[in-house]
């Protein structure tokens, strides 16, 4: 199927949403529309639509400038069979005792590592990325010095392999949540791949604001792989509902970021006993004194 893509940007996470929801009211309809920051310091957020048929150039341009964005860019995307592609090209990625895999690499994970199973087709949360490698890489550090967590959350958890790890890490309890219904419910059919089923409860909120989440807690570990700015914002949130002793395992963090996120951290009685670098990736392992 040919798809076609109409990308901008333009400042203010605000102005993007707004962008992004008249987008969603266009004819022909977009198959999906999505927003995020780009982490270059520039205050500026990207707007994309996903489109079936070629949209109205002329309708973007006029929604672009009615919302300060940049004129869009519109292309065409040529057919290729994506899941093939992206089988061949991700394989197995190992982070301490974890091995991240995709179904067609489901025979070669060896017995003695906790293997997790992802669809490669679904290439965010496989492991690749230097937020997930370093959140897993933390986990197997802190199990190294003897940590056992009887109650974690997953906050963001995309595909849910964090949540999956602690869950065959520990065998105890376990909750995940998205603020993206479609994240939801991949995390959902990757349990069920994995064999954990409802073992994990996986729902959608921002945060902690979920009831599900606040009635668990206190936590003894939450992972929290988002971004820099919702870190930021989350820190009295999640200084209320981890326990004293308890571990932060936060990433998406650029490293000119970092300092600033354990700063903030630092100010609600959280102390950093771990930092992970990959590439441009932090990941921060804080305690709650």
């Amino acid at each position: 199927m040919t798809t076609w893509t109409a990308l901008t940007s333009l400042p203010g996470e605000d102005r993007a949403a707004a962008l992004a929801d008249a987008i969603d009211e266009m004819t022909p309809s977009p198959t999906g529309v999505g927003i995020f920051e780009i982490e270059d310091g520039s205050g500026l957020w990207e707007v994309g639509g996903y489109f079936t048929q070629k949209p109205d150039v002329a309708a973007l341009d006029l929604m672009a400038a009615m919302h300060g964005a940049r004129p869009f860019a519109v292309s065409r995307v040529e057919d290729r069979d994506w899941v093939a592609q992206v089988r061949r090209e991700l394989t197995p990625v190992e982070a301490g005792r974890f091995v991240v895999f995709g179904s067609h690499d489901r025979d070669t994970i060896p017995e003695n590592r906790i293997g997790l199973e992802i669809e490669a087709a679904m290439a965010f949360g496989t492991g690749h990325h230097g937020t997930t490698r370093g959140c897993l890489l933390a986990l197997d550090r802190l199990m190294r010095q003897g940590m056992v967590a009887g109650n974690t959350a997953d906050i963001g958890c995309g595909t849910g392999v964090l949540a999956m790890a602690a869950r065959r890490a520990f065998k105890r309890d376990v909750i995940a949540s998205d603020i993206d219904p479609v994240a939801v419910a991949t995390a959902v059919a990757n349990m069920h791949a994995n064999r954990i089923g409802a073992a994990v409860p996986v729902v959608c909120g921002a945060g902690f604001r979920n009831p599900a989440l606040r009635t668990r807690a206190p936590y003894d570990l939450v992972f929290a792989n988002i971004l820099a700015r919702p870190l930021v914002q989350l820190a009295p949130d999640m200084a209320r509902h981890i326990r004293p002793g308890g571990v932060a395992i936060l990433s998406g963090i650029l490293n000119r970021q970092a300092r600033r996120v354990e700063g903030v951290y630092a100010g609600h009685g959280f102390s950093r006993i771990d930092r992970i670098n990959l590439g441009e990736w932090v990941t921060l392992v804080l305690r709650r004194g």
